[in-house]
């Protein structure tokens, strides 16, 4: 939990101090008053969740292997991996293919809630933010949140995934959303060849579009793959970033975004 929270707050000053140093986009509501709700959601969403399920992710891990539940737990996948690896390069392994199934097990999350009309009534809240920037990645309904856990530990319990790679997992995921979230102008030459890797903002800023096709496209938080593999990778918005609005439609009005307001968004 220390770690998480000592990497989290890393990871927020330095990405806010580079959106003050080279901006990519001009504010369209004053950034006090966003900050202020999209903070304040950040708040309530983890003293919710702390209160609920305090162990976390981690917590079904740790349960998942002391009763050798899911599929790394069994004895054949070891057998498997023996055959080819030994000592710590079997646990590394693991440790990666683990990390890299909950990436695309948030892929296909972020899918569903973009698919299914109830939970994209949820998932608005996050595109209803009309700038991005370093909160944005945080600003979820706690709805939402708990619905996403329990997905995560589905994930969990059915591999049967160590508690390393869930903790790994969970720090690259916190500092990744502020990362492809944040408004900083990164070089198109970086650029380009981060994304073979990674989502970069350019990329993840496209999601958020205000139009439907480009909104479903680039999904990805963390790996890029796989937009690419899957075939909603969009390169380029419509008429280049100069065209780009960000949004969701039915918050164009509510330039002022109060804690309150997020809350009850979905059931408007």
């Amino acid at each position: 939990m220390e770690t998480r929270l000592g990497v989290f707050c890393a990871i927020f000053v330095g990405m806010a101090v580079m959106e003050l140093l080279i901006p990519k986009r001009s504010n369209v509501v004053p950034k006090g008053k966003r900050w202020v709700s999209n903070i304040a959601l950040v708040v309530l969403n983890t003293v919710c969740l702390y209160v609920l399920f305090p162990a976390g992710s981690v917590g079904f891990s740790v349960v998942a292997s002391g009763k050798e539940w899911g599929l790394f737990n069994q004895a054949f996948i070891f057998s498997f991996f023996t055959e080819y690896l030994s000592g710590r390069s079997i646990e590394l392994t693991i440790i990666v293919i683990g990390v890299m199934l909950l990436d695309l097990g948030i892929y296909w999350q972020h899918i569903l809630f973009h698919k299914v009309p109830i939970l994209w009534r949820l998932h608005r809240v996050h595109h209803s933010d009309l700038d991005l920037d370093v909160t944005s990645g945080t600003r979820f309904h706690i709805i939402e949140m708990i619905l996403s856990m329990g997905m995560k530990w589905g994930i969990v319990v059915c591999l049967g995934l160590p508690v390393l790679s869930v903790v790994i997992f969970e720090i690259i995921l916190n500092g990744m959303a502020m990362f492809n979230h944040s408004n900083v102008r990164v070089f198109p030459a970086l650029d380009r060849v981060l994304r073979w890797g990674v989502v970069t903002p350019d990329m993840h800023r496209i999601h958020h579009s205000v139009k439907r096709k480009e909104a479903n496209s680039n999904y990805g938080f963390n790996l890029s793959i796989w937009d690419r593999v899957f075939g909603s990778y969009t390169t380029v918005a419509e008429g280049g970033e100069s065209q780009l609005v960000v949004g969701e439609r039915s918050s164009f009005d509510k330039k002022n975004q109060s804690l309150l307001w997020m809350v009850l968004y979905p059931f408007r």
